[in-house]
């Protein structure tokens, strides 16, 4: 899948969402996702003190997004983690999403393109690809 200026805009967006709400131990991870209607939604995760409770930034951002639009699809969705404070690369960077966002994705939207970090930078793939063999209470996918 190609790589877009319009996936640049949706890194910075989801860049920008934890820069502004970055809180150590927190708030670290930002993502962003376009919807199929070209409506774009951001979040931050949520930690907590009992671990079990905290919830990703993707989820975040699509519970935005279905609380505002119902289940508009996901065209592409990326998430970004800020560096801790005593790490010297001062960027924030796209990282994959963990597998439970990618269970969620899917289940929202099997057509997703996703934007992971490769080899060479930023490249698009399909949540099929980051969730081969994705569980499924049916027999047939």
């Amino acid at each position: 899948m190609s790589f877009t200026d319009q996936d640049r805009a949706l890194i910075e967006t989801a860049a920008a969402a934890i820069r502004q709400r970055y809180r150590n131990d927190w708030q670290e991870v930002g993502a962003a996702l376009l919807t199929r209607s070209g409506r774009i939604f951001a979040g931050v995760n949520l930690d907590a003190y009992l671990g079990r409770m905290a919830v990703c930034a993707e989820a975040v951002a699509l519970g935005q997004m279905i609380t505002e639009l119902g289940e508009a699809g996901i065209a592409t969705i990326v998430a970004v983690r800020h560096p801790k404070p005593h790490e010297a690369d001062r960027d924030v960077h796209v990282v994959s999403p963990c597998g439970a966002c990618r269970e969620l994705i899917f289940d929202y939207d099997r057509n997703a393109r996703v934007l992971v970090p490769g080899s060479s930078g930023v490249v698009a793939v399909s949540i099929g690809e980051l969730l081969p063999n994705k569980y499924s209470r049916e027999r047939n996918l």
